[in-house]
């Protein structure tokens, strides 16, 4: 609710198919359909991400290394207590949550992670009104400001006071076990309503001054599976960031007020200036286009939900870049959508921009770049009017938008990859939910889910990184703890041989993990590229899809599709998950054969994969050699982007419907075209 006019906001779309400005989330006052006059783009008159102090401001460069070091040791310290003292495995574990610290002009100030906003707090409650001990809480996909992506993402916000006035906030967020819905995880496949999704809570104060809001806590457990677990995790959360506020209350202390908000200016100048120097002008002035795929929303048939970039560098004002997402798909009827526009994309810019990172000079630069709101103004976003993929209209499920947010780092990396002759890591698809639940030898109920991670993409460098997770210091769960825990047992875990693309650097490979259900139960999943694969580039070849079996080999086989509910398993019967490896860099036929021989030797590569896609007989150079001249002569030249043999069926198919229908779908009627890139994609993708 807006303390101003006490009225609900909600997003609306344009009457008469009037186009949106797209960049804010709209207000009804008093009965008018017309959003609230405001420069910031929020409903309330709080303006937000402009300077603390003026220009030229100076502060001492060791004050600022202080600062800077005391906002990472914050955000760590914060980090650490939650996973110590948290209790779901979610959170505890696989360590699925992210701190993060803002200005009192909500600008992310440190670049260990992303984080969720701020925005929707000080939209709903003045500065003026809040208290020391304040805690709020949100995970309303509407009306977070594009910083919450589905319900089961929990957030909880301190401010941080000096001298009794709001300095600096102190947030987390974190994928819960359960906050009620259809399914058990709150994350049903086919949902067609964010109502399905489980419980929505706007802005609310938790703890007023210290003193936590049962009645809402209660609200909230009584809405969940697992309410033991999420009133645990909260307050690990809210206790967590109550210690970060007072920590970030000692520096303030230590060094006045002036001085520290100089420094908090220099920090995000710094990033400005480093990426503006550094990256951006690696980038050729131009026009880049890609576009990528979600293969299914859970409920209509597996079709191309598109995602399109149209990338365009410019050195007017020092250097920007603008992302357009013209050619976006319809919003999907099932949970793949994502509330992407509001606040002119400012959770997608800092979502995006670790990509921008892979541009460094080398390696090791690239790990030193922050990402925080220093970031924000080399970033223009334009979005089209409501009911997309990435501007959905509530109430469209969301549950699933990991399809969209992961995709569009893989089409931002391909728009950049043309630009810069392939100097960009192939794709990737490093996140997926699964899980099995049922009933343990007590009658207790048991929810035993896991996000497994899978291959980085070959870069110009190096092959891609084997089994790793989007989301830092992320992880799976131990056999052991599985095992003690949930009447299964783990009987394989261990690299999908092959699963990584080939090419000169060899795409990262996913996982195979074999569990064998003791007790009846069901299974889960929510997973994309089953059918889509991580393309390769210049060169490379595609990864191996996601995959689950029931029963591999047995009389009950059968393969799931990526996104599930409630899929029955029997005592005693195998679920095999395999992740998807990343795509490959660079022509497979130039691999040094020492490396393929010991990959063969490794395990991750097949000896029919070195033969068929590196041209490599293992043992013999001189065969070898023979062998690669064969392949390139049969092959050709090799297209610069690959997507692997899902792409072609799925093509195919909405290729053959639209012959039927006026209408051509977006992205298939004619490829991407790049005006600065070497050569038209149309000529160097592979189906």
């Amino acid at each position: 609710m807006c303390l101003s006019c006490q009225t609900a906001h909600i997003k609306l779309a344009p009457a008469d198919g009037a186009a949106s400005s797209g960049g804010q989330l709209s207000g009804i006052r008093h009965g008018s359909t017309e959003p609230p006059e405001n420069p910031a783009g929020l409903p309330t008159a709080y303006e937000h991400g402009n300077r603390l102090m003026p220009e030229g401001t100076s502060v001492d460069p060791i004050i600022i290394e202080i600062v800077q070091g005391t906002l990472a040791s914050v955000e760590m310290e914060v980090e650490t207590a939650i996973s110590r003292t948290s209790r779901s495995p979610m959170i505890r574990d696989a360590h699925d949550f992210r701190a993060g610290i803002h200005d009192r002009q909500l600008r992310k100030l440190t670049g260990r992670s992303y984080s969720a906003l701020v925005h929707p707090i000080v939209r709903d409650f003045p500065l003026a009104g809040m208290s020391e001990g304040d805690v709020f809480f949100h995970n309303d996909v509407y009306e977070s400001e594009g910083g919450i992506g589905h319900l089961p993402d929990l957030c909880v916000t301190v401010p941080v006071f000096h001298q009794g006035e709001v300095v600096a906030f102190v947030q987390a967020f974190g994928h819960h076990d359960d906050i009620g819905g259809a399914v058990p995880g709150s994350m049903p496949s086919d949902a067609r309503s964010v109502f399905e999704e489980g419980l929505s809570v706007p802005p609310i104060k938790l703890w007023d001054k210290g003193v936590a809001n049962r009645s809402a806590l209660r609200i909230m457990t009584r809405n969940s599976r697992m309410p033991d677990s999420l009133a645990a995790d909260l307050d690990a959360e809210c206790s967590a960031c109550l210690m970060g506020a007072r920590r970030l209350s000692e520096l303030f202390e230590r060094y006045g007020r002036d001085t520290v908000e100089a420094a908090f200016d220099a920090i995000l100048d710094r990033t400005t200036e480093t990426y503006r120097r550094e990256i951006l002008s690696k980038i050729p002035d131009g026009t880049y286009v890609w576009e990528d795929y979600a293969e299914h929303d859970g409920v209509d048939e597996p079709q191309l939900h598109t995602q399109r970039i149209t990338l365009t560098k410019t050195s007017e004002d020092g250097g920007k870049i603008v992302i357009d997402f013209t050619g976006t798909s319809p919003q999907a009827k099932g949970p793949i959508n994502h509330c992407g526009d509001y606040v002119g994309g400012n959770f997608l810019k800092k979502w995006l921009a670790p990509i921008l990172r892979n541009l460094a000079d080398t390696p090791e630069r690239m790990a030193e770049l922050d990402v925080n709101e220093g970031v924000v103004e080399l970033i223009d976003m334009r979005f089209p009017p409501p009911g997309t993929l990435l501007t959905p209209v509530f109430p469209a499920p969301t549950n699933a938008r990991t399809f969209v947010i992961l995709r569009l780092l893989g089409v931002f990396a391909g728009a950049l990859a043309q630009a810069v002759d392939g100097r960009m890591p192939a794709d990737q698809e490093t996140i997926r939910y699964t899980g099995i639940t049922g009933r343990d030898a007590s009658g207790e109920w048991y929810l035993y889910r896991e996000i497994l991670g899978g291959g980085s993409g070959g870069r110009y460098y190096a092959d891609g990184s084997d089994t790793i997770h989007i989301v830092p210091d992320s992880k799976n769960l131990p056999a052991e703890f599985v095992e003690s825990r949930y009447p299964v047992r783990v009987e394989h875990l261990g690299l999908r041989i092959d699963s990584g693309g080939p090419g000169e650097f060899r795409g990262g490979l996913g996982y195979r993990k074999d569990i064998r259900v003791l007790r009846e139960a069901t299974f889960m999943s929510v997973a994309d590229r089953s059918s889509l694969a991580c393309w390769g580039v210049r060169g490379g070849k595609a990864g191996l899809p996601f995959r689950v079996t029931i029963d591999p080999g047995g009389a009950n086989e059968r393969v799931l599709a990526g996104l599930c509910d409630d899929e029955p398993i029997a005592a005693g019967e195998l679920v095999r998950i395999e992740t998807t490896g990343g795509g490959g860099w660079g022509d497979p036929l130039d691999r040094d054969p020492e490396r393929v021989a010991v990959d063969v030797l490794q395990g991750k590569v097949s000896p029919e994969s070195a033969r068929d896609d590196y041209g490599v007989v293992v043992g013999d150079p001189d065969a070898t050699t023979r062998l690669r001249e064969e392949l390139r002569a049969a092959r050709g030249e090799p297209a610069f982007f690959d997507r692997g043999a899902g792409y072609a069926r799925l093509a195919s198919a909405a290729s053959h419907a639209s012959t039927t229908s006026a209408a051509t779908p977006s992205g298939l009627a004619q490829s991407p075209t790049s005006s600065s890139a070497p050569g038209s994609p149309v000529d160097r993708l592979s189906t």
